[in-house]
């Protein structure tokens, strides 16, 4: 069909329309192959849900969880730089402080941290038309400004990655828990919908930061094939993905890397005949090395080099409130997330799960022991044994 096309028009001389067609014949060759190339994820219906809010609305608040992390920031801020180019007004608000690492993103200075700044938020809040809730499944993960999102009368749209989201807190809800990251997420969206197009440079970045981080720079979680296809449609968009690596890694303070050095010369206790190790970190253990939001960053992933290591699990007093935070990574099949559903209140993905416990230390410590040995049997060789009936799941 393209050669005729191609034959009349250079026959009838219209070298405009000949560039025109070269252009279209391109393009759409182009969009079909990256089409095929992924595996098509997003169904017809969330894609129609999609095209219809990011249509319609006009004003968009988007909000993420708690801490927000990497692939919090990245796909907010991805998600931000899609809809102003498509000509939406467009705020980005965050329960607390994110991370020093993450504020090099274009338009990082620009997000509204509702702890803060309660009132500019609300009156984001108040004009919105769109709500959209990224990287989390249910209100609680965002505290306070939970609250206030479900006092408003707009919709709401999910874009998450987490399990079993809450169905009633939202109208339209587009869930992948097979996803690695809601920044892959987005961005199957954004193509499903035949519109990479208009994902700009920094949002290319953005996206790239977020399947980054929660793949541990594509060290866990990371296996589909489509994620490299991806990450090199993101690379095409012009992004220095190393010097994006940098910019997270390579992001912190003298005191962090003494802070870490302590943590695994003087807090780590392992357990060989388990697999697994945990260490514990009190507040005036994070005021001695100047403690900043984010310096924990990464290091429950470091006992996991040790050989054969199945299980790292890291309690850490929280700073601004009394409770304990409880962070777990695993390897291969082993749910760290059941683990935390199981003892610590929380879940999460099955190699990356947290959750927190509202009791002391000494407490906490006792709880993550009882546990380590009720999963005796799990994390023992056979892999696929009971967790021990005999031991109490909860404190």
């Amino acid at each position: 069909m393209r050669p005729i096309i191609f034959f009349h028009v250079i026959k009838t001389h219209n070298l405009g329309l000949f560039l025109l067609v070269v252009f279209f014949c391109v393009t759409f060759a182009t969009v079909f192959e990256l089409r095929n190339m992924l595996k098509r994820v997003i169904t017809p219906q969330e894609v129609a849900i999609a095209k219809k809010d990011f249509g319609e609305c006009r004003n968009v608040v988007i909000v993420c969880h708690t801490s927000p992390d990497g692939d919090a920031i990245g796909s907010s801020l991805g998600l931000y730089e899609y809809l102003k180019r498509k000509g939406k007004q467009v705020t980005v608000i965050v329960p607390n402080y994110f991370p020093d690492f993450l504020h090099w993103m274009k338009d990082a200075d620009k997000i509204l941290r509702f702890d803060r700044q309660k009132t500019a938020s609300y009156a984001a809040l108040k004009l919105a038309d769109l709500i959209c809730c990224l990287d989390f499944n249910d209100m609680r993960r965002i505290d306070e400004l939970g609250i206030a999102v479900g006092r408003m009368h707009c919709k709401r749209l999910l874009i998450d990655h987490h399990l079993d989201p809450d169905r009633k807190q939202f109208g339209h809800i587009i869930s992948h828990p097979e996803m690695s990251s809601t920044s892959e997420l987005l961005f199957r969206l954004i193509d499903a919908m035949e519109d990479t197009k208009n994902l700009t440079f920094a949002a290319a970045e953005d996206l790239y930061a977020g399947i980054a981080t929660d793949t541990g720079f594509l060290s866990f979680n990371s296996n589909d094939p489509d994620l490299f296809v991806i990450i090199s449609e993101l690379l095409k968009k012009g992004i220095d993905k190393d010097r994006i690596n940098r910019n997270i890694q390579n992001n912190y303070s003298a005191d962090r890397l003494k802070f870490i050095g302590y943590v695994l010369y003087e807090k780590l206790q392992v357990f060989p005949e388990l697999h697994a190790s945990l260490f514990a970190i009190k507040k005036e253990e994070l005021t001695q090395f100047h403690y900043m939001k984010g310096d924990m960053e990464g290091v429950v992933n470091m006992p996991l080099q040790i050989k054969g290591h199945k299980l790292s699990i890291a309690l850490r007093e929280d700073t601004e409130r009394p409770l304990i935070r409880v962070s777990t990574r695993s390897v291969d099949d082993l749910p760290c997330n059941e683990f935390c559903e199981q003892f610590f209140n929380g879940g999460g993905h099955k190699n990356a799960a947290g959750g927190t416990l509202e009791c002391s230390m000494e407490e906490a410590v006792d709880i993550a022991m009882k546990a380590l040995e009720a999963w005796r049997d799990r994390l023992a060789d056979d892999a696929n044994a009971a967790p021990n009936p005999n031991v109490d799941s909860k404190p």
